[in-house]
C-alpha cells in the first residue's frame, strides 16, 4: 500500500490501477477500503476512483473528519487534476466540456450525458499529440461518476482501454511501431497498457485552516507507453 500522507484525521493513498476503491455489491475481491479497515479499524469513504484508474485517493479516519472532507468535495472546494491518454487527435489545445451526466436508464453501472442530468464541468488541456493518441491533463469541477470518461466520449476521443465508453482493446506496441515482429521466445504480444488510461495526479484542499497538496507519480505502465509514443509518434 503506497501511503502518500496520513495524520489523525485522514489518510492519502496512491491507489494502484486494477484495485477497487471500495467493496462492490458482490464482495468479489478485496478493495482498498478493506485493506485500510484491517490496518486502522474504522475507515470512511470520502470519494472514489474507478477500478482501472490509478492515483490519489483520500479516506477519513473518524466521523467528524469524514463530514468535513465530504463537504469540501461536494462543495467544489477541492482541486482535482488527472492525466489521461485518449484515442485520436484532439484539435482544440484547451477547452471546457459542460455536458450534464445522468444514470443510464438500465441502471447497469453506466452513466450517460443527458440534458436532464446533473451539471458536470471538465477543463482539459492537450499536453502531447501523437499519430494515434493524445496525452491530456484534466481538472474536474464536479465529481460525477465516470465524468472524464463520459466527457471524452462526448467529444469523440474516448480514454484508451475504456470498456464502458470506448474501445476496451489493450494498447499494443504493434499499433504504432512499423514492421513490429514478435521475438521467437514470445507466443503473443504483451500489451503496453491493458487498463483504463487515466491517472488521478493531484489533489489539494484546505482543512481546519491548513492547506494540503498531494501528488501521485505516474505509474510505470503509463510512463513506459509514453516513452514509446515519444520515440515513434
Amino acid at each position: 500500500m503506497n501511503i502518500l500522507y496520513e495524520n489523525g484525521q485522514f489518510i492519502v493513498i496512491n491507489k494502484p490501477a486494477g484495485m477497487l476503491s471500495i467493496p462492490d455489491r458482490k464482495q468479489s475481491e478485496p478493495s482498498l477500503k478493506d485493506l485500510l479497515k484491517e490496518k486502522y479499524g474504522n475507515i470512511y469513504t470520502v470519494h472514489r476512483l474507478d477500478k482501472g484508474t490509478s492515483g490519489v485517493i483520500v479516506f477519513a479516519k473518524d466521523e467528524e473528519s469524514h463530514k468535513q472532507l465530504s463537504q469540501l468535495f461536494e462543495g467544489r472546494d477541492v482541486v482535482k487534476k488527472y492525466l489521461g491518454l485518449v484515442h485520436g487527435v484532439v484539435t482544440q489545445p484547451k477547452g471546457t466540456i459542460e455536458a450534464a451526466i445522468a444514470e443510464h436508464p438500465a441502471k447497469n453501472g453506466r452513466m450517460i450525458t443527458h440534458v436532464n442530468g446533473k451539471t458536470s464541468i471538465t477543463d482539459y488541456e492537450v499536453l502531447e499529440s501523437f499519430r494515434l493518441f493524445t496525452w491530456m491533463a484534466y481538472q474536474i469541477h464536479t465529481g460525477r461518476t465516470h465524468q472524464i470518461r463520459l466527457h471524452m466520449q462526448y467529444i469523440g476521443n474516448s480514454i484508451v482501454c475504456d470498456e464502458l465508453y470506448g474501445d476496451p482493446a489493450p494498447v499494443l506496441l504493434s499499433d504504432f511501431k512499423k514492421n513490429y515482429k514478435l521475438s521467437k521466445r514470445e507466443e503473443g504480444e504483451r500489451p503496453m497498457l491493458a487498463r483504463l488510461g487515466l491517472h488521478a495526479a493531484h489533489l489539494s484542499f484546505s482543512l481546519n485552516g491548513e492547506a494540503y497538496t498531494f501528488e501521485a507519480e505516474l505509474p510505470k505502465d503509463l510512463k513506459a507507453l509514453l516513452q514509446q509514443l515519444r520515440k515513434r509518434g
